[in-house]
């Protein structure tokens, strides 16, 4: 592990590994490196190509954050992966997943040193396939502010991820079909307690991520005026097995940026395998 120093003071822990161009990749919401392991994976198998950074967004696992869920605004997001593209030489190209997609996109748009992009469902409401999602960064940030962080788990973030769209007897017959639990229950109750712990930990850095795809969560068309500033190529890739809410965003995504390109991974969901994007997003930073 290493680390660099943002802008704001903020200490941004990172592994780097490979050799070549530099590539940066930015996780979603709530994950880091210790908590996913999909980022390092993806980071090993791009390394035999490229330096890859592999790195904590602020307030997640071992990078610190100078600002607080009240005072943050996304520039300072921005300002960290500018901090990673200077250590890389100046240069880099940028692989988003989820809400790091929009990370990728904005720092793109003000940063001359990034000179290509890869985005993996970015997720954007862009029509009436799902339910919209209002003011995303501010009643997070309200809910972080009063310390409702059982509310913001249990019921927002899964409204927020769609995951309320199921309906109650699916869930039921999900339960009643579900397998007895084995002899190491506890065992698996104890990670669970650990998982659940390490997910509370960065739920303040929910309005992190709200910031950069809240206003684009509403269930209204993209507008080409919103991404005018992304010069550089973009590839904007999703999963063929995801939900259609989520197809529907990649694909007013590449039509609204000025220069993209557009990849659907078959049988893939918004949880990834990295041996099969990582071929394709190494030949499009090849290129």
């Amino acid at each position: 592990m290493a680390t660099i120093t943002s802008k704001d003071g903020t200490r941004i822990a990172f592994d780097k590994v490979g050799t070549g161009p530099a590539v940066i990749l930015i996780n979603g919401a709530m994950s880091y490196r210790a908590f996913d392991p999909t980022l390092g994976q993806l980071a090993e198998l791009l390394g035999e190509h490229f330096t890859v950074y592999n790195y904590d967004r602020r307030g997640r696992g071992e990078s610190t954050d100078a600002s607080d869920a009240a005072s943050f605004v996304k520039e300072r997001e921005i300002e960290d992966v500018q901090a990673l593209i200077e250590d890389a030489g100046g240069k880099a190209m940028l692989f988003g997943v989820s809400s790091g997609g929009g990370v990728a996109l904005e720092t793109a748009a003000v940063t001359p040193g990034v000179t290509k992009v890869v985005v993996y469902e970015v997720p954007l409401i862009v029509d009436d396939s799902r339910s919209p999602v209002l003011d995303y960064e501010g009643h997070s940030k309200k809910l972080v502010a009063e310390g409702k962080l059982d509310e913001l788990m249990n019921e927002y973030i899964p409204h927020v991820f769609g995951m309320l769209e199921q309906s109650d007897d699916t869930e039921q017959e999900q339960a009643q079909s579900a397998p007895e639990q084995p002899a190491e229950a506890q065992d698996q109750d104890d990670q669970g307690q650990a998982m659940m712990e390490a997910m509370y930990a960065v739920l303040p850095t929910i309005p992190h991520d709200a910031a950069f795809v809240g206003r684009f969560m509403t269930g209204k068309p993209l507008s080409a005026a919103d991404w005018a500033k992304v010069k550089v190529p973009v590839l904007v890739t999703d999963g063929g097995a995801s939900p259609a809410w989520l197809h529907n965003a990649a694909e007013a995504l590449g039509k609204a940026l000025p220069v993209a390109t557009r990849h659907t991974f078959e049988g893939q969901t918004h949880m990834f395998d990295p041996e099969v994007l990582a071929p394709v997003i190494s030949d499009f930073f090849k290129k």
